[in-house]
């Protein structure tokens, strides 16, 4: 053999190989995969936190509403509660909601009426309206089911300095897309923590689209928190409202008991 080719022959399979992971590495990561890895993230468990609500209409007037949150995991279902505070309009105000991992049936939300003294059931049909005024429905209050939308991945970005991987959702019937009030979604998944920092809806209404913005972001204990998030509504490319969601006193191992999460407590508020 040619001396040459002893060296030749063993630096074109190392070559070949480098060539195979470069290409592998290359390829588009499977978008299912992607949110599976975004509904798996840890989200934290017995969470308690203040949160102020910040309604922003087309000509800036604001209105400030504050609230306390709690939440708790039941296996993968979970349980969130929340009584609004201030100001007094809308004081001992509360929303329960039992949101189910599984979607074999609709998550379970009741709304507490203090002036009537009356909790009203949200039923499916109504959970693509707003929440109390805001940008975020009744249905954004909940966890989005990974079986009830197709995926398809669209391109990898960055948002400041961050890659993400833009992820299409449409959704799988017009069952689904008639509860959350989308033709379809762009999520801005950030690939180091697989967490949604963007998304932008594309309403029934054609015309109209709501942007979601995670304005701020924290590691607490470990777990990633949006203490800061933007929903704006737009027709035809004009604003019409927006609503800004913050979060602070963000608490996560409490003493919450199951029985927290019911409709007696939600009737009883926070006394």
């Amino acid at each position: 053999m040619h001396p040459d080719r002893t060296f030749i022959y063993p630096l074109l399979f190392i070559l070949c190989l480098v060539a195979s992971a470069a290409t592998a590495d290359a390829a588009p990561a499977d978008p299912r995969w992607i949110m599976e890895q975004v509904d798996a993230r840890d989200d934290g468990d017995n969470m308690a936190l203040d949160s102020l609500m910040i309604l922003i209409d087309k000509n800036d007037k604001e209105r400030r509403r504050e609230m306390k949150i709690f939440s708790k995991d039941k296996g993968k279902d979970t349980l969130r509660l929340q009584f609004f505070v201030a100001p007094a309009d809308v004081k001992d105000t509360g929303f329960l909601t039992h949101d189910f991992y599984s979607g074999d049936k609709d998550d379970d939300q009741w709304m507490y009426l203090p002036d009537l003294r009356k909790t009203k059931r949200i039923a499916t049909s109504d959970k693509s309206s707003s929440f109390m005024g805001s940008d975020f429905s009744y249905a954004d209050m909940t966890r989005m089911v990974l079986d009830e939308w197709n995926y398809k991945l669209l391109k990898e970005d960055a948002v400041d300095g961050k890659k993400v991987w833009l992820v299409e959702a449409v959704p799988i019937s017009r069952t689904v897309e008639d509860r959350y009030g989308f033709k379809r979604s762009i999520l801005f998944v950030r690939q180091d923590i697989f967490f949604v920092i963007r998304a932008i809806h594309v309403l029934q209404d054609g015309n109209k689209v709501k942007y979601m913005e995670v304005k701020n972001l924290e590691e607490i204990d470990g777990i990633w928190v949006a203490t800061e998030r933007w929903m704006k509504t737009t027709k035809n490319k004009r604003t019409l409202h927006n609503t800004k969601l913050i979060w602070d006193n963000v608490k996560f191992n409490q003493d919450l008991e199951e029985a927290f999460f019911s409709v007696r407590q939600l009737e009883k508020g926070l006394q």
